[in-house]
């Protein structure tokens, strides 16, 4: 009989072991959970259910309301002091014996549980654990073992399932559950590391999370066009028996590495431009608190640039990947990959040399077990900065004389790894009052099975008898303002063309339409007019494909605009709405917050931004994708009097001491123009 969550999850709690303290005994508010106050927590929750077993699914920092939190912040950048806001950790637990879902509020100060919440109709997201003990379950089940032997695979192959939040196709509730896509290593090497993206099973398994078993099997379709939606059209008896070896590990594939590579090496020969304080970074005129949870990893809050307020908080909110085959069963392929899993929960433990060039800082966090027991995450965030090329220069003609200074930019990196795909995340600070967000998508494309010499419309034939099945990425950014103050509005800025008139009788003349948005709503970005909204320059990518009335659609309203504007409300903080994992078009979200109609002009108000990749897959992206990048930019716009990057020192060999490949090295006073 396979083991059940409650018997898992005692396992887990006599093997786990938790470190030892590592943060001060009176915290920044905004400061991360220490591992010691996760325990704390957790044993507040646990010691008022004394009776119970509890399967711990999330222990977070609850921030501050924004009416405690503010004047809080306010007064720190003035160096006086006001009072502390509670500090307060949110708890997320199943009760084992009900399987009932519930939401506590524990006060730290206090050392007491202030608020319990049952959650009804929503599903907790999943962990690393839950996945992996389903997974180790799977192996024992009899349906399992039944389907792999039916399969008539060579004997020894190594079956590697893929575990999936169940995209929920309907709108009634259903049982807590995944979906396992199964792969097998490549035969010719049976490694650990072997692609076994490269030799997809046309088998989906069903699990339920609860009961610990197989519930259903579901074959997939692996036809063209003109056999799309007939089932069993490959062999039925090893079934990737037309596919190949399609390694990314050298050592594993045969491919000669390069040894034309130098060297490049990053030196600070008089250390980082940088301060951090704690959780307080401190760069070029900018001020900021870098946060860290489990669901949006990297947290910005309290941003200053020049003694300035800009932005409140910023933040990822949600990304959405919905996958192009209609064909059941992997139209269940639709994960939120923040609200189902977690972006902190997925992030790497950085290393230097690997991830990240150049001098580092690393700031790490903490995250609970189902026990209720913390454990530090190393290396969760590098800090670090890079040159970008030159910021300003103008040369002199009537004296040839250049000024140019390089632009310096403070990067804060997090990569991520979902199942098959890997994300970097990276927050650019630079030195004229812009951040950016810079996304990039790599690891290795979602396989499914193709026969071998056929073609499908929803995808694309990456390796033989292994589709690269089309899909979109939506990423969606919070932007919480606070420019010179919590009372701002959005303006939408077009450029038009002006009509023939007396004034504008040569017909070249255009100007900039502004439209200030003041009732909650959405727009969209329009690269024929040049569209920006104040603050913001959006990415004018493609929106969700998928209809109106799917209930996919339903599930991630975010996807259909590139710009919505709501007003402020402690605790909206996710698009998608707070429980993602098999929702069912009821998880509430932006389009409810939308649909209250609130004013939004020249008061507290909330920015998010979708941005998408419409991935068609190429044959040059597997057996891994080159990096996709995407950047989305926050620039001034009149808000300073010049160019605030005037004081930059101006760039000169004898600070740079770059060189020649022929070994010249002479430093010089200036740069050169010779400008017309």
């Amino acid at each position: 009989m396979a083991p059940s969550i409650s018997d898992i999850i005692r396992e887990a709690a006599a093997l786990s072991v938790s470190p030892a303290p590592t943060k001060a005994a009176r915290p920044h508010p905004l400061d991360n959970l220490s591992v010691e106050e996760i325990n704390r927590a957790c044993s507040i929750a646990k010691a008022k259910r004394p009776d119970e077993r509890l399967w711990i699914k999330v222990c977070s920092l609850r921030e501050p309301v924004k009416k405690d939190l503010a004047p809080f912040l306010e007064a720190e950048r003035r160096g006086e002091t006001a009072p502390r806001p509670t500090r307060e950790a949110d708890v997320l637990f199943f009760v084992l014996s009900s399987r009932e879902l519930y939401e506590v509020v524990i006060d730290l100060d206090a050392g007491e549980e202030t608020l319990c919440t049952k959650v009804d109709g929503h599903h907790a997201p999943l962990d690393r654990e839950e996945i992996n003990q389903a997974r180790a379950a799977l192996f024992k089940d009899p349906v399992y073992i039944k389907t792999v032997e039916d399969l008539k695979l060579p004997p020894g192959t190594t079956i590697v399932p893929q575990g999936w939040p169940f995209g929920s196709d309907h709108p009634d509730p259903a049982i807590r559950r995944v979906f396992f896509i199964l792969y097998h290593r490549n035969p010719a090497n049976d490694h650990p590391d072997s692609n076994h993206y490269a030799f997809p099973l046309p088998v989906v398994m069903f699990w339920d999370l609860w009961e610990s078993k197989v519930t259903d099997v579901h074959w997939c379709y692996t036809g063209n066009e003109q056999d799309g939606m007939t089932l069993g059209t490959g062999p039925k008896e090893y079934p990737t028996q037309g596919c190949q070896g399609n390694d990314y590990e050298p050592s594993l594939n045969g491919v000669t590495v390069r040894t034309d590579l130098k060297p490049l090496h990053v030196t600070q020969p008089e250390g980082v431009s940088f301060k951090v304080t704690g959780q307080l970074i401190e760069w070029q005129k900018w001020r900021f608190r870098i946060g860290f949870n489990y669901r949006e990893g990297p947290t910005l809050h309290d941003l200053c640039y020049d003694g300035r307020p800009v932005f409140y908080r910023l933040s990822l909110s949600e990304m959405h990947v919905p996958y192009a085959d209609p064909r059941p069963p992997l139209h269940l392929k639709q994960v939120f990959d923040f609200g189902d899993i977690g972006l902190g929960r997925s992030a790497n433990s950085l290393e230097n040399g690997c991830d990240c060039l150049g001098k580092m800082k690393y700031f790490d966090g903490a995250e609970v077990n189902p026990s209720g027991e913390g454990r530090v995450v190393k290396n969760v965030i590098c800090c670090h900065e890079q040159d970008n090329g030159v910021l300003w220069k103008h040369t002199n003609t009537p004296t040839g004389r250049a000024a140019v200074t390089r632009q310096r930019l403070l990067v804060l990196q997090t990569i991520i790894t979902v199942g098959n795909y890997d994300y970097i995340f990276a927050w650019h600070f630079d030195q004229a009052g812009a951040i950016h967000l810079e996304s990039r998508a790599t690891g290795i494309l979602s396989t499914g099975p193709i026969d071998v010499g056929k073609k499908s419309p929803y995808g694309t034939v990456v390796s033989p008898g292994v589709l690269g099945t089309s899909h979109q990425h939506f990423i969606n950014l919070r932007i919480d303002p606070c420019v010179d103050g919590h009372n701002n509005t959005i303006t939408q800025d077009d450029v038009v063309p002006d009509p023939p008139s007396a004034e504008n009788g040569h017909g070249i003349g255009f100007r900039v339409k502004s439209t200030p948005i003041t009732v909650s709503g959405f727009a969209d970005a329009n690269p024929l007019a040049n569209r920006s909204f104040k603050i913001l320059v959006p990415h004018p990518s493609q929106m969700r494909l998928a209809a109106p009335d799917a209930h996919i659609t339903s599930r991630a309203p975010f996807t259909q605009h590139h710009i919505w504007v709501t007003s402020y409300r402690d605790g909206e903080l996710f698009c998608a709405g707070q429980y993602t994992n098999q929702s069912r078009g009821t998880a509430g979200g932006i389009a409810d917050w939308v649909a209250r109609k609130d004013n939004v002009e020249n008061t507290d108000l909330v920015l998010w931004h979708t941005f998408a990749l419409t991935h068609i897959p190429r044959v040059e992206d597997f057996p891994v994708m080159p990096v996709e990048i995407h950047t989305i930019s926050l620039k001034p716009n009149n808000f300073f009097t010049a160019n605030p990057a005037l004081d930059v020192p101006l760039s000169s060999q004898a600070f740079n001491q770059s060189s020649t490949v022929d070994g010249d090295s002479a430093a010089t006073s200036c740069c050169a123009g010779n400008g017309l």
